[in-house]
This record gives structure tokens, C-alpha cells and sequence, in this order.
């Protein structure tokens, strides 16, 4: 079950990040920027306990960000990761935004979904705010992609983020 984060998930949701940032697959977030940010964010449970999350973190009127997907290790390839994007893109189209982009370890699970890679200097400057404040700047190794958010690339979508 998918839905969104509130204030008694931050420790996990930050446990859950912090888990794969350890291990170098994500950057890191610190409690206040998770409670700064909460409503960015939807989380995946599984038997009442919050196996996965991602952020929706909207930029400007046409673009938003996805970010921080994960999923814990033994709940792994069982479509989660997919929903929970799937989650952001709907919420997205609700609310307007019609690009998406991600910066992640990990372009595969995203172009399996329909995302492109994009050349950073494509995506605006205030996106670079963020990255600046990183360790890893301005090497970090993120692929930029993106994706156009559609009526026909969602049904295309939802079948490859549920596959039957």
C-alpha cells in the first residue's frame, strides 16, 4: 500500500535513505530536510511496516523532481520501486507538472520506465542549489534523466511499473 509520509514516518524514511546512501547507491538526508520536505514524500508498507519511499519535490510550473526512491533489500523486485514511481508521476499530472526529472545510480530502473537521458545543462540552475551543498560536487556520477508526462505514456507506464 502506497501513501503519503507523515511526521511519525521521518526516522524511517530517513533509516531507509541513509541505509543506501552508506552504501553509496543515493545521497544521504538529514532528519530536518526529511520533516522539511515531508509532504514531497509517499511511502510503501508492507504488513504495516514502511518497506519503501520516494519524494515528488516540485521545481517550477512544468517540472518536478523524483526523488530518494528506495526500497528496502528484501522487498526488492516485487514492482514496489514502480509503484511508488508511479505514485509521483500520477501526483505530478494531478498537479500540473508535465516533465519529471531524476538524478540517480541507478538510469536503468528509470529508462525501463519511460525516462530519457537529458544533458544537465538542460535542466534549470536552481536544480544545481542542492548539488553544491553536496560532498560528492561537482563529480557526484548522478545520470540526468527526464520524462514527458503524458495520457499515453502513463498507460504505457502503469504497465511497466505493474507488470501483471
Amino acid at each position: 500500500m502506497i501513501r503519503k509520509a507523515l511526521i511519525s514516518d521521518v526516522e524511517k524514511i530517513q533509516k531507509i535513505i541513509n541505509h543506501f546512501a552508506a552504501k553509496d547507491l543515493m545521497l544521504p538526508r538529514s532528519l530536518s530536510e526529511i520533516y522539511e520536505n515531508l509532504r514531497d514524500f509517499f511511502v510503501y508498507l508492507e504488513e504495516g511496516e514502511i518497506v519503501g519511499c520516494v519524494a515528488l519535490h516540485i521545481f517550477w510550473k512544468d517540472l518536478s523532481e523524483v526523488k530518494s526512491l528506495a526500497v528496502l533489500e528484501p522487498h526488492q523486485k516485487k514492482g514496489i520501486g514502480g509503484k511508488l514511481l508511479m505514485g509521483c508521476i500520477e501526483e505530478a499530472k494531478t498537479l500540473g507538472a508535465s516533465r519529471l526529472f531524476v538524478l540517480t545510480y541507478r538510469p536503468e530502473f528509470f529508462q525501463h520506465r519511460g525516462f530519457s537521458p537529458v544533458d544537465k545543462g538542460e535542466l534549470p540552475h536552481k536544480i544545481w542549489t542542492e548539488c553544491v551543498k553536496c560532498h560528492k560536487f561537482p563529480d557526484c556520477g548522478e545520470v540526468p534523466l527526464i520524462l514527458v508526462v503524458s495520457e499515453a505514456n502513463l498507460m504505457e507506464l502503469s504497465r511497466t511499473a505493474f507488470p501483471s
